[in-house]
């Protein structure tokens, strides 16, 4: 079977030869199983003559197709399995070209409790816009889903979020975009089961029915169920960072001939964290040179340390539903809920003040206690319906309704009592996110496919913050920094896909349409700020197969990311009186065109060069205001940003095993920006270095162990300066009673050089800062499966793009 799936790499699809030939005809089909749903990757074996020598094999592509050609006129006999299906076998005598058209592979009923499932190695296929890492009946899914992500070339997974190399990855699963903020997607997919994921999809050339925003994507394929029946898990998970972190949930899934039906509960209690040593050089405006040119020299350093310790409590319930109507109409229901009870957050600040010669001055102290909850709650449903030609149509409506609340109290204790400082901030957010969209598919051919659709959505958010200073003990008004603020915003898409292949040649094609209409009215202020913008958004992926293990790629892909609704609103947050975060209301959307050419070659190497250009790039910039000493963090549309650098990855995957993925990448960011009072230019070469293995030990192969690497060179994010850092992670897992148990143990920053240093230096800013996050941990967890573990779900996350861009308050 390793032999067959591994043609996966260099088959390609075959065109019909439409000049009749007695020693040229074909074999062709479709696969199916009970429900007529084509079945990806089956086994196609001929055997020739009575002797049933082998002959040729093939696997069956993503629509159930298989062609075998160049076949002589004889007798031969043909083979087609799926694991978990009964095999089908006919002989054929071949006198001229044959189309069996529908094949149907049967439920094997008296053996599904019985099947074994070989451990498998994971392999890597490659296609003109995507990587697909295959992981089914690995050992890397006796983990949690965030740990699959940590194994899958090129995702980089750290406390700042999931990312493709430096660009943000949107998170789907089953083609279904994930609903929640970075912060929760990141807990979702630590607390869920990995043991139903197919394969992981990178794809960094999106196709048109991807949201527009979606300039790379990790797509998580969970396995399709063939067998009815109920299974159902229990995991626990106990990690040691600084402070202990507990999870715990449970799974059920059942099925039958009508429905699929799938619940996912997780329980977190954690305390997070982290220190930061920040080192300010205010600057006073000296005369300037002869070249006219603004000089500054330090007139002050404020050193400050900062210590944040974060208390949470969350729910996590995911629940999916399908009613099959008939064999043609499907009817699903997916909802996903986060519910957070119990928010603490706590920061003490003290700051020294020195003179430009780093003579003490003075000091103060800054506390800051608050009290958050939330809860966020999205809704799918989902209607599909097949066509006799294969040709199918979905149409989808969601709703998300967020809920955010924040109760702050800062005292910041100066030097004299007349100069002390108290206030207590009230601050709320209330979204609505609506969206409907229909989708259809079309099969042309053998070899082609078309696909286009169109969505709507509508999101409203309503916030409001509320300063009261404490004066005498008093509560007063501070109507400066008190504002309410209402956000309507409606995007109309429409879009198409088109898809071939020919003799050696694969090419996809796409293009998006949106049209944007953006109100943001401040109540307090009177404002208002509109935006209406109609955009194209096109996409194409040409692939050329110079030979069997020789392949030349390319792409291109046009994306845009629109502001998170909290950094439009005009709030001022106060952390304390000298550091703020504030919102931009005047914030344009970033449109990023990204090209991208790829050599495959020698079947274990890729070889690429890619091109990025940001067009007005958001970035929060942290900016220090020499006359009142405040550090603002701003929201800013960067001039330009471009990112372009060359890539060469090796993978192996020579058995179940052992497996090595590495990866060697050169690249240059440059980042532009105007401010009014002078012109900045940063430019950065970088390394990054990428080593992830695994290795499989026992006869039963039932001990595994995991290791990944990251090393990243220093680099440029947002106008400052990023030191080294290595990422690194080791897992070891044991599979127990019958593998319906499995122990785990696993390191994250084993050498400690996670964490990393930041400067700025440019114009009047001059500052860094030292960060030691809370993420060296140890992680012991437990899961054990019961009912009939032969079961994959109909797991999956409801789709909101919109959603991704919700921001807790800062």
């Amino acid at each position: 079977m390793i032999i067959y799936l591994r043609s996966l790499f260099c088959t390609f699809i075959f065109v019909l030869s439409y000049g009749v030939n007695a020693q040229n005809f074909s074999i062709l089909g479709k696969v199916v199983d009970a429900e007529n749903t084509p079945i990806e990757l089956a086994n196609v074996i001929l055997l020739q003559g009575e002797e049933r020598e082998f002959l040729l094999g093939t696997s069956t592509d993503d629509n159930g197709y298989f062609n075998l050609v160049n076949l002589r006129e004889d007798t031969y006999y043909l083979k087609i399995s799926f694991i978990g299906l009964v095999e089908f076998e006919q002989k054929i005598v071949l006198t001229g070209d044959l189309d069996l058209k529908t094949i149907l592979l049967k439920e094997n009923s008296e053996s599904l409790d019985e099947v074994t499932i070989v451990a498998k190695k994971p392999t890597i296929t490659r296609k003109p816009d995507r990587l697909v890492f295959n992981v089914e009946n690995t050992a890397l899914v006796e983990g949690s889903t965030l740990g699959v992500l940590k194994s899958t070339p090129g995702v980089i997974v750290s406390e700042e979020g999931i990312n493709i190399k430096s660009a943000r990855a949107a998170v789907y699963i089953n083609g279904r975009r994930v609903q929640l903020t970075s912060e929760e997607l990141m807990q979702l997919l630590e607390s869920a089961p990995a043991n139903s994921i197919k394969s992981v999809e990178v794809i960094t050339n999106p196709p048109a029915n991807y949201d527009a925003d979606s300039g790379s994507v990790i797509n998580i394929i969970m396995s399709k169920n063939l067998v009815t029946g109920y299974r159902g898990s229990v995991k626990t998970n106990y990690t040691q960072g600084v402070f202990p972190r507990y999870n715990a949930g449970t799974s059920h899934y059942l099925k039958n001939n009508k429905i699929n039906f799938n619940l996912n509960y997780n329980y977190t209690n954690q305390k997070i964290n982290r220190d930061q040593d920040d080192t300010v050089n205010f600057l006073e405006n000296t005369n300037p040179n002869p070249n006219g040119e603004e000089i500054y020299e330090i007139d002050q350093i404020w050193k400050s340390n900062t210590n944040r310790n974060t208390w949470s409590e969350t729910h996590n319930l995911n629940i999916n539903f399908d009613y099959f109507l008939d064999d043609k109409n499907t009817l699903s229901l997916t909802s996903t809920g986060l519910y957070m009870p119990y928010f603490k957050y706590q920061v003490n600040n003290r700051t020294d003040i020195f003179d430009e010669s780093e003579n003490f001055e003075s000091s103060f102290t800054a506390d800051n206690l608050s009290l958050d909850n939330k809860y966020n709650i999205g809704t799918d449903l989902i209607f599909r319906h097949d066509f006799e030609n294969n040709a199918n149509i979905t149409f989808n409506s969601h709703l998300t309704i967020f809920d955010y609340n924040r109760d702050q109290e800062v005292f910041q204790d100066e030097p004299g009592f007349l100069n002390d400082s108290e206030f207590n901030t009230l601050a709320n957010q209330d979204t609505r996110i609506f969206t409907t969209q229909a989708d259809y598919n079309l099969p042309i051919g053998e070899s082609s496919s078309f696909g286009a659709g169109v969505k709507y959505s509508n999101v409203n958010t309503d916030s409001d913050i509320v300063r009261l200073n404490i004066i005498n003990g008093n509560e007063v008004l501070d109507t400066d920094n008190s504002d309410a603020f209402k956000y309507n915003e409606n995007v109309l898409a429409v879009y198409a896909n088109y898809s071939t292949s020919w003799d050696k040649w694969d090419l996809s094609l796409g293009l998006r349409t949106e049209q944007t209409n953006i109100e943001g009215k401040s109540l307090s202020l009177s404002e208002t700020n509109t935006q209406d913008y109609l955009n194209w958004f096109p996409n194409a992926s040409l692939t050329y197969a110079i030979s069997d293990d020789v392949r030349v790629s390319t792409n291109y892909k046009r994306s845009i990311t629109r502001p998170s609704y909290t950094n439009l609103n005009p709030f001022t947050f106060f952390i304390n009186e000298n550091t703020v975060v504030l919102g931009n209301p005047n914030l344009l959307p970033t449109y990023t065109d990204n090209y991208k050419i790829s050599l495959d070659f020698l079947k274990n190497f890729t070889f690429s060069a890619y091109y990025t250009n940001y067009d007005g790039a958001i970035e929060e910039l942290p900016r220090q205001n020499n006359e009142t000493n405040i550090i603002a963090y701003t929201p800013t549309n960067l001039d330009s940003r471009v990112d372009y650098g060359f890539d060469l990855e090796f993978n192996y995957y020579p058995s179940n095993r052992f497996n090595i993925y590495a990866v060697s990448s050169t690249f240059n960011m440059n980042e532009e920006v105007d401010f009014g009072n002078g012109f900045v230019e940063l430019n950065q070469w970088s390394q990054l270095f990428i080593l992830s293995s695994g290795l499989t030990l026992l006869k039963d192969n039932s001990l595994n162990i995991n290791a990944t690497f990251w090393w990243f060179g220093r680099n440029l994010q947002s106008l400052q300066r990023v030191d080294d850092r290595l990422i690194s992670t080791l897992s070891v897992s044991k599979s127990l009673l019958n593998d319906r148990a499995v122990i785990s143990l696993s390191i994250d920053d084993i050498f400690n050089m996670q964490d990393y240093d930041i400067s700025i230096d440019y114009l009047n800013q001059s500052s860094g800062r030292i960060l030691d996050q809370d993420n060296r941990f140890v992680k012991l967890g437990f899961s054990y499966k019961f009912g009939n573990t032969k079961l994959s779900t109909n797991e999956r996350s409801a789709s909101a793009e919109e959603r991704d861009r919700l921001k807790d308050l800062n």
